[in-house]
C-alpha cells in the first residue's frame, strides 16, 4: 500500500450492515475484519500517564506510530527525541482529552463496522486480485486527519464520526460538514481510504472533468463494495437535496458546459463543485459537492455502457475516454 495521508471529510453508511452485500459473493463464510483498537492503546496512556506504557506501545504498533506522527503531531519518526512528551500533551489539552474518552465510548463495540468491512474488503480482494488488503487500525486525531494509510495499515480517526449533533462539532463545522460526520459512514469512508491510497488522484486538479470522474470512480466502488443503494446516505445528503440533483441534472450538466467549466483549467472554480457548504456556482438551492454527485453518475453509466471491470476502471485515468464511453447525455 502506498504511503499517502488522506484528509478531509472522505464523503461517503455503515450500510445497513447486518445484510448480505449482493454485489459481493453473497459468501455467508466471508469473514468480518477484525480492527486493531490502538486507539484504546493509546488512551489508556493517555488517561493514566504511566510512561511505562510507552515501550510496549512502541513495540506494539511502530507503523502506526510513524503515520500517526507524521499525519497528526508533524514528528517525521516514533523515535524523534520528545515524540513520547508531544504526544501525552496533544492528547492531554482537556477538550481533546474528552472527545477522546467520547470516542473510545460511542465505538467501544464495532462488530458492525467489522461485518461491513468483511465484506467490502472480500469484494475488494475478488476485483483487485493484485492489491494488498492493509491491516485496518482505529485512532483519534483531534479532528485532524481522517484517514491514515501507510504501507500496510490503513486508520480511521473516529472522532471525525460522532454524529451530526455532537455538541462540540457544533462549534467547528458547519452544518454541511456535520453531514459527513455520522457513525453511518465509518465502513463506507475506510474503503474510500483504501481506494485512494491504492489509486491516488493523477488527473489535473484544476481541471474539473478530470476531477469528477476520479470522485466518481471512488463513489461508485464504494456502493459496490458495501451494496449500497442509498445515494442520500453515500453524499452526506439529505433526501431533499437529492432530489434537487436528480430534477436538476439535466440542468447542471448544461450549465458546466455553457459556462465553460467542464475543461477550463481554473482550480478556483473547480474547487466549488467539490466543497462541503452549497454553492452558489450552479444555481440556488443546489447542495454541496455537485461534482462529486454528477462524477457518479458519468461513471455509473460508463460500467453499464462499457461492462468494464473495476480494475480496468481504475486503471483507466483518461477523464474525457470515460466520458465519451457513458454516452453521458442528462435530460
Amino acid at each position: 500500500m502506498k504511503k499517502y495521508l488522506l484528509a478531509g471529510a472522505l464523503s461517503t453508511l455503515l450500510v445497513s450492515c447486518e445484510g448480505q452485500n449482493a454485489r459481493t459473493a453473497g459468501d455467508a463464510r466471508i469473514e468480518p475484519v477484525s480492527i486493531i483498537r490502538f486507539d484504546k492503546a493509546l488512551f489508556r496512556l493517555v488517561e493514566s500517564g504511566d510512561t511505562a506504557l510507552w515501550p510496549g506501545l512502541a513495540d506494539q504498533y511502530p507503523e502506526m506510530l510513524r503515520v500517526l506522527g507524521q499525519g497528526v503531531l508533524n514528528l517525521r519518526s516514533a523515535e524523534a527525541p520528545g515524540f513520547l512528551g508531544k504526544t501525552l500533551r496533544y492528547y492531554s489539552e482537556p477538550t481533546l482529552r474528552a472527545l477522546y474518552r467520547d470516542a473510545i465510548e460511542r465505538y467501544d463495540s464495532i462488530p458492525d463496522i467489522e461485518r461491513a468491512l468483511g465484506q467490502g474488503f472480500a469484494y475488494l480482494r475478488t476485483h483487485f486480485p493484485a492489491a494488498r488488503i492493509p491491516a485496518v487500525y482505529m485512532h483519534v486525531s483531534g479532528l485532524n486527519q481522517n484517514v491514515l494509510a501507510g504501507d500496510s495499515l490503513l486508520s480511521l480517526s473516529i472522532d471525525k464520526y460522532m454524529g451530526a449533533d455532537y455538541p462540540l462539532y457544533q462549534e467547528f463545522f458547519y452544518d454541511a460538514q456535520r453531514s459527513l460526520m455520522r457513525p453511518e459512514l465509518v465502513a463506507p469512508d475506510y474503503i474510500a481510504g483504501w481506494l485512494m491510497s491504492e489509486f491516488p488522484f493523477e488527473g489535473r486538479e484544476n481541471v474539473l472533468l478530470d476531477r469528477m470522474v476520479y470522485e466518481g470512480k471512488i463513489k461508485y466502488l464504494v456502493a459496490e463494495a458495501l451494496g449500497i443503494d442509498d445515494e442520500a446516505l453515500l453524499m452526506g445528503y439529505t433526501p431533499e437535496a437529492l432530489e434537487w440533483c436528480e430534477r436538476h441534472e439535466g440542468a447542471i450538466w448544461t450549465g458546466m458546459i455553457e459556462r465553460k467549466h467542464l475543461y477550463t483549467p481554473d482550480l478556483l472554480t473547480t474547487s466549488q463543485y467539490f466543497e462541503d457548504a452549497p454553492t452558489a456556482v450552479l444555481a440556488e438551492g443546489a447542495p454541496g459537492r455537485p461534482g462529486v454527485w454528477i462524477g457518479w453518475q458519468i461513471v455509473r453509466r460508463y460500467m453499464e455502457e462499457t461492462g468494464s471491470t473495476p480494475e480496468a476502471l481504475m486503471r483507466n485515468t483518461d477523464a474525457q475516454a470515460i466520458l465519451t464511453g457513458s454516452k453521458y447525455k442528462p435530460q
